[in-house]
């Protein structure tokens, strides 16, 4: 795998070359790297995060978006093979699905990660007939305002709002479009982690979850909406540390 490759499509914000274990990080649908800085902050230095920046936006602006997971998931899998071992997965919402995918792909290839930690997402066989990318600006901005995340200068600025649509929509149909494909799962553990109050994703959908691994299966409900993550860093941190049996 090319250096370049990997300096393209992953962002380290907190480099730690005597960490114990590598975290990647998928981001959310519309979600940038940038976004989990302060949990590659807080997981540092015993832990170093990568964290992906897909393609049509901030510093990828000028690229088209992946809009079908299956080939986002494909591209990725030689960038998180180049890293050093030990090394675990982390995704968020539409990340958690990504996550799992290249995942898979890993395992094909014998690669077996530390851990899948799958943070605000149901199960990949658990369908919802949900077209939001098709529908009207003002009715596509409402259901993303509902499960917060996206900061409101970007919704309520007309051009910073305008340059993050793309990613948004591409993002939003890649996650509806998204059918899981029979075949081997993964053998590594799983930690699925969810809010309690989020407006999207049951409990109960969390746990499907524990049928896609031959390994252990855990869950964790945190006080919160789809990005409890906002409020409960440190228990999150802890959580990723203590599965990894890293130092605190």
């Amino acid at each position: 795998m090319a250096g370049q490759d990997f300096q393209v499509w992953t962002r380290c914000f907190h480099p730690a070359p005597a960490a114990e274990t590598r975290l990647v990080v998928f981001p959310h649908a519309g979600g940038s790297a940038s976004a989990y800085r302060q949990l590659s902050g807080a997981l540092s230095p015993t832990v170093e995060a990568h964290t992906v920046q897909y393609p049509g936006r901030q510093d990828r602006m000028g690229e088209p978006v992946i809009d079908d997971l299956h080939v986002l998931s494909e591209q990725l899998v030689d960038v998180v093979a180049a890293l050093p071992k030990p090394f675990a997965l982390f995704g968020h919402s539409m990340g958690a699905i990504v996550a799992f995918e290249v995942t898979r792909r890993l395992e094909a290839r014998g690669l077996v990660p530390a851990a899948l930690f799958l943070s605000a997402r149901r199960g990949p066989d658990i369908l919802r007939k949900d077209s939001h990318h098709l529908a009207d600006e003002a009715t596509f901005l409402a259901e993303v305002s509902r499960l917060g995340g996206t900061a409101a200068m970007i919704l309520d600025d007309p051009d910073i709002r305008a340059l993050a649509l793309p990613a948004l929509r591409g993002d939003y149909k890649a996650v509806e479009t998204y059918r899981y494909r029979p075949g081997p799962d993964v053998t590594c553990p799983i930690v699925a982690l969810t809010g309690n109050a989020d407006p999207v994703v049951d409990v109960s959908d969390v746990e499907n979850w524990a049928g896609y691994t031959t390994g252990s299966f855990e869950k964790e409900v945190f006080e919160g909406g789809h990005f409890f993550l906002d409020d409960n860093l440190d228990a999150v941190v802890a959580r990723i540390r203590g599965t990894l049996t890293v130092s605190p």
